[in-house]
């Protein structure tokens, strides 16, 4: 029984907590958020722009923080019942939405600071796909892994 318990569950389900409150936040901004950014107005957007960047800080970052956290750790050392290439892969999802945040997110949103520029909110929208589809590939993993892990327990 201590090999079924060596992998702390609180671990697992932190992971897959945040991964799936992530994959609901980037649908949410993917299908309606990201769009509606053309109808602030010109004048109130630069403080729009500042002000969703903060606020969605404060809630984006304790749980990507978790994920990453929990995936290194999963990484590391899967639970039992979880295969190196299962965790190998929640990974690689969780690193093609991180790169895509840093890559193309990030710098769109840099210049959407100064004010509404259309091709700039294009991209952003485009390029968040990469995003979107890759936390859906996470969140899923997760579940996998949470399933596999349950199913050894007898849950």
């Amino acid at each position: 029984m201590l090999a079924l318990t060596a992998f702390p569950s609180w671990i697992l389900l932190a992971h897959a907590g945040a991964s799936l409150a992530m994959t609901g936040l980037i649908w949410f901004v993917q299908v309606v958020h990201y769009p509606l950014f053309d109808k602030v107005g010109g004048e109130q957007f630069e403080a729009y722009e500042s002000a969703h960047r903060w606020r969605t800080t404060i809630v984006v970052g304790p749980l990507m923080i978790t994920e990453g956290l929990t995936a290194a750790l999963i990484l590391l050392s899967p639970p039992l019942g979880v295969s190196r290439g299962l965790a190998v892969s929640g990974a690689g999802f969780l690193a093609l939405a991180l790169g895509a945040t840093v890559l193309f997110s990030v710098p769109m949103h840099d210049r959407l600071n100064s004010g509404f520029e259309r091709s700039a909110h294009r991209r952003l929208v485009a390029t968040n796909w990469i995003r979107t589809f890759a936390w859906s590939g996470h969140g899923i993993v997760a579940l996998m892994m949470v399933n596999r892990v349950f199913e050894l327990r007898h849950f």
